[in-house]
């Protein structure tokens, strides 16, 4: 685990250990916060910290990734209740300035193949490939998940092998193929707009995406590891986005 990759984790323990020492990595001058339940800068993040019923906080950081300046964490959090969540810091000198997230209720079952949203690989390799494999899963969201080019989902997976953590899909492609046809049954859209990030480190690629699902503006942050230059296994959060009189900040929820 590099340096950064360290710090991250020890700083996302800090919410549940109240450790003081871990939070020195950010820099007090300069934190941009896009986790719109919080105010900008240092003060935000310590009062957010502070609305927390006293020793509620979990936090078990079960990932963690770097992608230059760029460190990202999948974590099981408990943070005014269960929820699994990205985080991903921007550092500069040394320190963090900058943050995003995306929180998700954790589901009280596993998902129809067992699989929870936080089990399942976590150390990177493949490092040699980390740009080919950005491509080839920027290239995937841009195809199918924006664009809707299904004719070209088989070519990114081995066949109908594909482990999947999304707590309502089965694996393989033909579990993902059920649940659209079950959510295009229930009158529930999903739609990916925009990409505003690909970060990833060696066989893992995230990536960070703007859209909607049941009509509500929604953040998608989708976990990807890839094998032999296919899709093999998808974790994701999906995080509805509150209305801008709600924002605590002005910075929004992505502005990369």
């Amino acid at each position: 685990m590099s340096t950064q990759e360290q710090q991250v984790v020890d700083l996302l323990k800090a919410i549940e250990t109240g450790a003081a020492g871990p939070v020195a990595v950010i820099n007090p001058e300069h934190y941009r916060q896009h986790n719109l339940g919080a105010a900008d800068g240092l003060a935000g993040f310590g009062a957010l910290l502070a609305a927390l019923p006293p020793n509620s906080a979990k936090v078990n950081t079960v990932r963690v990734f770097e992608d230059g300046d760029y460190v990202f964490a999948h974590t099981e959090y408990e943070f005014f209740g269960p929820r699994i969540g990205f985080d991903i810091f921007r550092f500069e000198h040394g320190k963090i300035v900058e943050h995003w997230d995306n929180l998700q209720e954790t589901p009280a079952s596993a998902n129809p193949s067992g699989n929870t949203m936080i089990d399942g690989a976590t150390s990177a390799t493949d490092i040699d490939k980390t740009e080919a494999n950005k491509v080839l899963v920027a290239q995937f969201v841009d195809d199918i998940l924006v664009n809707g080019r299904l004719e070209k989902l088989a070519g990114f997976f081995d066949g109908d092998s594909y482990i999947q953590h999304n707590p309502q899909i089965a694996n393989g492609l033909s579990g993902l193929g059920a649940a659209l046809e079950a959510m295009a049954k229930a009158g529930i859209t999903m739609k990916y707009d925009t990409v505003h990030k690909v970060l990833g480190e060696g066989n893992f690629v995230l990536v960070v995406s703007e859209g909607s699902f049941g009509g509500k503006p929604t953040a998608f942050y989708d976990l990807f590891r890839v094998e032999n230059g296919k899709i093999a296994e998808h974790w994701d959060t999906l995080e509805t986005i509150p209305p801008q009189g709600e924002w605590k900040n002005q910075n929004g929820k992505f502005g990369f």
